[in-house]
């Protein structure tokens, strides 16, 4: 399987008057041809954050460092980080990379049908087929075209937004918090949309805070805490055998689980404390957390380069000085 989507050492912050927001810190992960990579972690972590400056789409105050690498095909690949407005709009947006956006309703035009926005999203791409035919490929009757967002059920509107952002025909889809509002049974019908894209041969990165939408389509898991990667690997295994205190307390507080709260409060990206940021919520911490720790496989061997951030498809990563698998073995 190739690599549509290398990440290595991506960094945001954000310039606020009297401070700096450290909003991701170093990610490095790999999203693969046919595989959903899910990036899960609470609200406010930096995970929409990470999506968004991958199509360039964060506001003038963001600072975004570190290498993104996009397989065009035919060999070229494009680096995201440093591409062009014009690169990023004409070559990339829509055509290589489809954005599903949190929150469909909002995201549609309030003013114009489904049908409207989808014509014009179809002929800004050049795309051969007419809106009836896309629409009706995600579900769509010809009759629902001709309504509004605010006519449109949660469900539809998901359905329109998946449609605008697969017309292009992309490589990469990335979900941001796609099931936001819906009830279980549409985000059980999202999620089951992903996995086609999978099966098709495309690569998805999921962004979520809902573990059970991501254990249902995603073969890779990220973990992401204040900013920074903290564990990675196959979806079951880290679901099932999580190693990073974090992750396992993520886990537990899932409705379907132990719905156990992890105590404390996430730190201000604006002040994260040296070490490991979970250090003052973890009941493993030592005086060792005080350093940052790197991300490594069960027998201590650190990832360099583009694999730091776990390779996901292929070994279960952990940064932690304490892991869960040290008390497990």
């Amino acid at each position: 399987m190739s690599d549509l989507l290398t990440v290595d050492g991506l960094s945001v912050t954000f310039r606020v008057p009297g401070a700096t927001v450290r909003a991701v810190s170093g990610a490095a992960f790999r999203v693969r041809a046919g595989r959903c990579l899910a990036l899960v972690g609470e609200s406010g972590c930096g995970k929409s954050v990470l999506a968004h400056a991958l199509l360039g789409l964060l506001p003038g105050n963001a600072t975004v460092t570190g290498q993104a690498w996009l397989d065009a095909g035919g060999g070229e690949r494009i680096e995201l980080v440093g591409a062009s407005r014009k690169v990023l709009a004409r070559r990339v947006r829509g055509r290589l990379v489809g954005l599903i956006p949190q929150s469909p309703a909002t995201y549609l035009t309030p003013v114009r049908t489904a049908r409207a926005q989808l014509e014009e999203t179809l002929r800004e791409l050049g795309a051969p087929q007419g809106a009836a035919e896309l629409a009706g490929r995600h579900g769509l009757r010809p009759a629902d075209l001709d309504k509004y967002p605010h006519e449109l059920s949660g469900g539809m509107a998901q359905r329109v937004a998946n449609a605008m952002a697969l017309a292009g025909d992309p490589r990469l889809v990335l979900a941001d918090e796609p099931t936001t509002g819906l009830d279980r049974p549409l985000v059980d019908r999202a999620m089951a949309a992903l996995r086609e894209l999978c099966a098709e041969g495309r690569a998805v990165l999921l962004i979520t805070h809902d573990l059970r939408a991501a254990e249902r389509v995603a073969d890779d898991l990220a973990v992401m805490y204040a900013g920074r990667l903290v564990e990675a690997g196959p979806a079951a295994e880290v679901l099932a055998r999580p190693r990073h205190p974090y992750a396992a307390g993520l886990i537990a507080a899932q409705p379907d689980r132990h719905f156990v709260p992890i105590p404390g409060m996430p730190p201000e990206l604006t002040a994260l404390p040296d070490g490991c940021a979970f250090r003052p919520r973890c009941g493993r911490a030592s005086e060792a957390c005080a350093v940052l720790p790197a991300m490594a496989a069960p027998d201590g061997r650190t990832r360099d380069g583009h694999a730091a951030g776990g390779d996901a498809a292929e070994e279960h990563t952990v940064a932690c000085h304490h892991s869960l698998e040290e008390s497990r073995a």
